[in-house]
């Protein structure tokens, strides 16, 4: 292929929620059975689309959305949250797990870690991490960035050790939310919706036993830049369709791209159609105005992360199955 822009993801967004609709409704009836279905919102694009879609395969009287805030939770996300739900009328309820994380050490031992390395780090300071931008034949690394009270910032390259620690504890954050949902989806004998798109599903941007557990997963096949075009068709609250997307994890405003991807959700999903198409990397470069050598560490990146995540989509060994080591 000589030429790529941004036509190779269009979509016909009236057929693909059909499809998409179809599949739910064959599912939860002949498949897995259930009565119907948990989504967690957000605020963000993903999370309404799932709602909108569960709704209108079930209908809203069988969509349950759940609102899971926490004590760094920025409260635009739960007002966007709010947002969506009441313009789909299904049956919501806001749940704060803040209580639940600080009596599980979420806060305080990640403010430990960072504590070891910011002398004077204490109540009041807020925090990201970053990741650096991938470089042909280099590891990627984070660093943590801290803001005091006044308003200074620090960056510092992050130990792996602590990296570690910092993550696993706000990993909590995912894994809390979705024992809720659970507990819920068992309450009502409804499914779990999971709401990653391709690009968080195939490059691992997700929590084992967290975000990225769920009985259905219906956009996990499209690219974020479909799933919008997708929300404008289904005509989602327009501020949650121009809301850029965030972790709302960290204390800081975070970006996906910061803390994870190499690229903006436009390009990196450009990027991985490339990739799996055999795009060269000269042409991704020219298509979205980059080096050739960041185009191929672009699609080295695509590469590691795929081959990091196998831990994270797979499922518990067992002693009498074969394991499967073949190549993503």
């Amino acid at each position: 292929m000589t030429d790529l822009h941004a036509d190779v993801l269009a979509i016909d967004p009236e057929r693909e929620v059909e499809r998409v609709v179809t599949w739910l409704r064959l599912v939860m009836t002949d498949d897995i059975r259930r009565r119907g279905a948990i989504v967690a919102v957000s605020g963000g694009v993903d999370s309404a689309v799932c709602a909108a879609l569960a709704a209108r395969a079930l209908g809203p009287e069988r969509v349950f959305a759940l609102l899971l805030p926490e004590l760094e939770s920025s409260s635009e996300s739960l007002s966007l949250g709010l947002e969506v739900v009441r313009s789909l009328d299904v049956p919501h309820e806001v749940r704060p797990i803040g209580a639940i994380l600080d009596a599980a050490g979420c806060y305080s031992t990640r403010d430990a870690a960072i504590a070891r390395l910011v002398p004077g780090y204490a109540s009041g300071w807020k925090s990201k991490l970053t990741i650096s931008k991938p470089v042909a034949g280099a590891f990627s690394f984070f660093r943590l960035i801290v803001e005091d009270p006044a308003g200074r910032r620090e960056s510092i390259r992050l130990p792996a050790d602590a990296h570690r620690e910092i993550v696993a504890a706000t990993n909590l954050k995912q894994r809390v939310r979705k024992m809720i949902e659970y507990t819920e989806a068992d309450r009502r004998q409804y499914a779990v919706v999971g709401t990653p798109n391709r690009l968080e599903f195939d490059q691992g941007f997700f929590v084992k036993n967290g975000d990225g557990a769920a009985d259905v997963k219906p956009i996990a096949h499209l690219y974020k830049t479909q799933v919008y075009r997708i929300a404008e068709y289904l005509r989602l609250p327009a501020d949650v369709i121009e809301a850029q997307p965030t972790t709302d994890t960290f204390t800081l405003a975070q970006g996906q791209d910061e803390f994870y991807f190499a690229l903006p959700y436009a390009e990196m999903d450009l990027a991985l159609w490339a990739c799996d198409h055999g795009v060269s990397a000269a042409t991704l470069a020219e298509a979205i105005g980059i080096s050739g050598e960041a185009a191929e560490a672009v699609y080295s990146d695509i590469a590691a992360k795929r081959r990091a995540s196998r831990y994270l989509h797979a499922g518990a060994r067992r002693i009498d199955a074969p394991v499967d080591v073949s190549p993503w």
